[in-house]
């Protein structure tokens, strides 16, 4: 997809993969990819008054969250940014890239299969019993689902997103841990976003904390 991009690719294609030898997440963990699962990217063309680019990782999420949830109705929620749990377990993962006036969004859904990780439970669709949920279809509902929220986000701006995220959301005040990109971590519990889409979290000490980046765990 980045040299599609490269080459002028228009907005609204998508990719998919049966399987990845170098898939990645965030913070350049390796995402493992059997086939079975979902591996897709998509990519949006940045226009002049778009919201900023990074609040398309809350239009990511909430899209992946309406397709899985016509599944499994009621059992799943959101972790900042953009992660799709099942209770505690991970079931989707997404990661932004920006080339030039594009930004590049790979999406990985576990339908089949899920990894064995040391320091997170994971899950996926089939042994959630939406067994008989396909890659190709996923993938169909995903993107019409994915076209409607980016042109609410591109024409009402990210307040609307916003509020549906944190409808998507686990509940306020759900404990959390933040790894910070310097390596420091603290604890708070969950209280809403801000209006650019940061996390906020409430203190041990009645204060408050904006988080703009940074690795969220549930605790």
């Amino acid at each position: 997809m980045r040299v599609l991009a490269g080459e002028g690719a228009p907005e609204g294609l998508w990719l998919r993969a049966e399987t990845q030898t170098g898939g990645k997440g965030r913070l350049d963990r390796a995402w493992e990819s059997p086939p079975g699962n979902l591996y897709c990217s998509t990519l949006v063309r940045l226009q002049a008054n778009d919201p900023p680019p990074a609040t398309l990782a809350l239009v990511a999420a909430v899209a992946v969250w309406r397709t899985v949830n016509m599944m499994l109705p009621g059992r799943v929620q959101i972790k900042w940014p953009n992660d799709i749990l099942i209770g505690p377990a991970k079931l989707s993962g997404m990661l932004l890239e920006r080339v030039g006036d594009a930004i590049l969004l790979g999406i990985g859904i576990n339908i089949m299969a899920h990894p064995d990780l040391p320091d997170r439970l994971t899950t996926s669709l089939w042994s959630q019993g939406a067994v008989d949920a396909t890659p190709a279809d996923v993938l169909e509902q995903l993107s019409r689902t994915f076209h409607e929220l980016l042109m609410q986000w591109r024409s009402f701006g990210l307040d609307p997103i916003r509020t549906l995220w944190l409808q998507a959301a686990h509940p306020r005040g759900t404990p959390l841990k933040v790894n910070l990109p310097d390596g420091m971590s603290f604890k708070g519990q969950f209280h809403s976003l801000d209006s650019s889409g940061a996390l906020i979290l409430d203190q041990a000490d009645g204060g408050s904390r904006t988080i703009h980046a940074g690795d969220v765990f549930l605790l």
